[in-house]
């Protein structure tokens, strides 16, 4: 497996997100993985505390707003496949990056339940917000806040940087 990640962390992009001292290597990427984290999960947590205070969801474009974060979702994707290139036996060797993946699907599964839960024909009568909606708002609060407190704790509990610096 360490041979994998070496080969992935000696390819062009690897080298350069991880050694350039440009702004648009790591630093830029890393702020495309906020972005996109902000457009998914910050509208997403907007959307949530937004059910557990309403008593009622009014008729509004629910599809413009998933646009938004499915694109945010596609942003995040992305620069963290670029991340993972740069630093790949540093992620893939650690638990925590898993629970991250897990967390994040989870949060969008939730995503999509909650979708169908609150979609409101434009132009209707607004409609109550159900205990079922409230619900799947704790749980995107949840899994959202996990895949954020996980994310940060990668940059804090690898054991190997590199594979080429070996274990």
């Amino acid at each position: 497996m360490m041979r994998i990640f070496l080969t992935i962390e000696q390819t062009e992009l690897s080298v350069w997100v991880r050694e350039s001292p440009s702004l648009l290597a790591f630093p830029f990427i890393l702020y495309l993985h906020t972005l996109g984290l902000a457009m998914l999960a910050g509208i997403n947590i907007g959307l949530a505390v937004w059910l557990l205070a309403a008593r009622t969801v009014p008729s509004f474009d629910l599809a413009s707003v998933y646009r938004v974060m499915w694109l945010g979702f596609g942003v995040n994707a992305l620069s963290g496949l670029v991340l993972l290139a740069a630093y790949p036996a540093k992620a893939l060797t650690n638990w925590v990056f898993f629970v991250k993946l897990v967390l994040v699907a989870l949060g969008l599964w939730t995503l999509q339940k909650t979708k169908g839960e609150i979609a409101v024909a434009a132009g209707t009568a607004a409609r109550v917000v159900t205990p079922r909606a409230r619900k799947l708002a704790w749980f995107s609060l949840l899994f959202w806040a996990g895949t954020i407190f996980a994310g940060r704790l990668l940059a804090y509990t690898h054991h190997i940087l590199l594979a080429s610096e070996g274990f």
